[in-house]
């Protein structure tokens, strides 16, 4: 099971960035892996805390300054209407909603919502999406320009990615560009928005598993080296798709989707998997 578990570290590294859904990957990676198991919802959940502690690593001089300027405006030593204080509050909106919809139907997201057909699907849907976000999208907005209004709808958008196939950062970076932000800024602000929720469900699987160890198909210290690995193979792909996306459209990421939906379903077709 270390094999397995050192594979499903790395892909979840490489996909928890990019908007092509980590829990879908690890769900359908799982498949073909020695055990073919799905890895469940508490090994991906876990594994997640090793790729945003690599947000926090990338964008820690921002988080820090957002923390600070954030308590700044409550005493009154910061302008209410500071970037950065706003952001603080925009974080804090965004991450409701997936509070509390993942607190309300977390018997649902370990099980029903790793249907494969509903991940073929859901990857083809949203990919399509995606694509018309970034193609039509006005792409004008600076992070500057961010309200509490659209914190909430990208907070709603994110709550999207409790459906294994929607991709967390996809959903929020979707929004983003839809209402008018440029990708670099629509791909932060998804990134940034994500930290609180996924440390939440990332602590609360950590301590389910502590309580009840056979929570989860991977022992603690198999978990453990796949937090360590997603970690490091997150920061690079953080550091990749910054710099990809001064330059570079979702198209590739888009097109991925909607190759990787319909060869999921013709291989549920088939036979060659099944849907749980």
């Amino acid at each position: 099971m270390l094999f397995d578990a050192i594979i499903l570290g790395i892909v979840q590294g490489l996909t928890e960035f990019l908007p092509i859904s980590s829990s879908a990957h690890l769900r359908i990676i799982g498949e073909f892996l020695p055990s073919a198991v799905d890895p469940g919802a508490t090994f991906t959940a876990i594994t997640q805390l090793g790729t945003e502690l690599a947000v926090l690593v990338y964008f820690w001089k921002k988080i820090v300054r957002i923390i600070g300027r954030w308590f700044g405006s409550l005493t009154g030593r910061v302008p209410r209407n500071d970037p950065d204080a706003r952001m603080g509050w925009i974080v804090i909106i965004g991450t409701i909603p997936i509070g509390i919809l993942g607190f309300l139907f977390q018997d649902v997201i370990r099980d029903t919502f790793r249907n494969l057909w509903l991940v073929a699907i859901v990857l083809i849907v949203f990919g399509l999406i995606l694509g018309a976000a970034d193609a039509l999208g006005r792409r004008t907005r600076n992070e500057e320009e961010l309200t509490y209004p659209h914190g909430l709808a990208l907070g709603l958008a994110q709550s999207l990615a409790l459906i294994p196939g929607v991709s967390r950062s996809g959903a929020t970076t979707t929004m983003g560009l839809a209402l008018g932000y440029t990708r670099p800024v629509a791909a932060e602000v998804a990134f940034l928005l994500a930290v609180p929720a996924v440390f939440g469900s990332g602590l609360y699987e950590l301590y389910h598993s502590i309580k009840d160890p056979g929570s989860s198909v991977f022992s603690g210290a198999e978990t453990a080296i796949a937090t360590v690995i997603a970690f490091v193979v997150g920061l690079a792909v953080i550091a990749f798709l910054m710099q990809y996306l001064k330059r570079g459209s979702f198209l590739p990421f888009v097109i991925y989707r909607v190759v990787l939906g319909i060869v999921l379903i013709i291989l549920l077709s088939l036979g060659v998997l099944q849907a749980y």
